[in-house]
């Protein structure tokens, strides 16, 4: 049997348009079946307590379940790398965080790259950590633990929770902006380090306001100062950094939501929608601010940097960021990831 020429054309390009309408019917009917929200941490940890919050208004809103499962190890590698490789349906997002998406990138040797095998959903939070010490402190203020420490070097130490971590880095920064010189102490989590704090066995450490404000409330603790640039509503009564003395001195922890690159655009913003919607419902609001999380205004979720200020911060505390070898992180930057387009 033969096509004239023109209906064989037709049938062609009709032919080579079906992945593009079935992309486009996938993005009309989605969900249709529940979504898997990857928090790449065990259970009970900050991000853990976002990502339920998350889900838990997301599915009203998409009329379709959001089910949680905790993919922890590796510092978080394990379950980002398993949303880096999963098809990129929207079926399968990560909460990733500074750690997962920035520390990660440049720690370890992935078989992802963290910026190019994931598509940035939203800003979903950010959370300042505390500079908090033991209540025997020999100074009330943070000026003046700044002069004690270098008038006595290496006669105190700092808890973290591993190298690379955010509190060993800002401990690093600390030092180098100070001049003060003090032991950096790691740990397994920050549980422990917090519990050694208040029992006098180390000094100081930076931890997350959660797991601070109730030794902070009870006095088992002092709290010296926040790493974010403005005070924060479930501590209204610490300062920052900056105010304490310590100009210029800031960093968030930020936790954000990401898909597989080459995501649908349709899916993307439908997920987007979900996210800020559910992050600006008064209620869940108020329960993420009372864990010391700080939720971004609803119009900075778009085209909005991620890791910046990290990186020209951690260059100027003299640290090397660089690259490691890896099959997929051949040396792109790890500092332009935006969201939307």
């Amino acid at each position: 049997m033969r096509f004239p020429r023109r209906k064989f054309l037709h049938l062609a390009a009709g032919t080579a348009a079906l992945p593009t309408v079935s992309w486009i019917a996938r993005a009309q009917t989605y969900p249709s079946r529940p979504i898997t929200m990857i928090v790449p941490f065990a259970p009970g940890g900050l991000t853990d307590v976002l990502g339920r919050v998350l889900a838990a208004g997301m599915q009203t809103l998409l009329v379709q379940s959001v089910v949680v499962e905790n993919v922890g190890g590796a510092s978080g590698s394990i379950g980002t790398g398993r949303v880096a490789r999963a098809a990129p349906d929207g079926y399968t997002v990560v909460l990733g965080i500074w750690n997962t998406h920035v520390a990660n990138g440049v720690t370890y040797t992935l078989d992802y790259d963290v910026v190019k095998d994931f598509a940035p959903i939203v800003l979903c939070a950010e959370a300042p950590l505390v500079l908090a010490a033991k209540k025997t402190l020999p100074t009330p203020d943070l000026q003046g633990y700044i002069a004690w420490l270098k008038a006595n070097p290496n006669k105190a130490s700092m808890g973290t929770v591993g190298v690379g971590s955010p509190p060993h880095l800002l401990g690093i920064l600390m030092q180098k902006q100070t001049g003060a010189r003090f032991t950096l102490v790691p740990y397994r989590g920050g549980g422990p380090v917090v519990q050694d704090v208040v029992a006098g066995q180390i000094d100081m450490t930076f931890i997350n306001t959660a797991s601070a404000l109730p030794f902070v409330r009870d006095g088992s603790i002092k709290a010296l100062g926040l790493t974010s640039l403005k005070r924060i509503a479930a501590a209204p009564e610490i300062p920052t950094m900056d105010e304490a003395g310590l100009r210029g001195f800031s960093f968030s922890l930020w936790a954000a939501l990401f898909a597989p690159h080459d995501t649908p655009r349709d899916i993307i913003d439908k997920l987007n929608t979900a996210a800020v919607n559910t992050l600006h419902d008064p209620n869940v609001r108020q329960k993420l601010e009372a864990q010391g999380f700080e939720i971004p205004p609803r119009n900075s979720r778009r085209r909005r940097r991620l890791a910046p200020t990290r990186r020209r911060k951690s260059r100027s505390g003299g640290l090397s960021f660089k690259r490691p070898a890896s099959r997929r992180n051949s040396g792109q930057p790890i500092t332009n990831v935006r969201f939307g387009s």
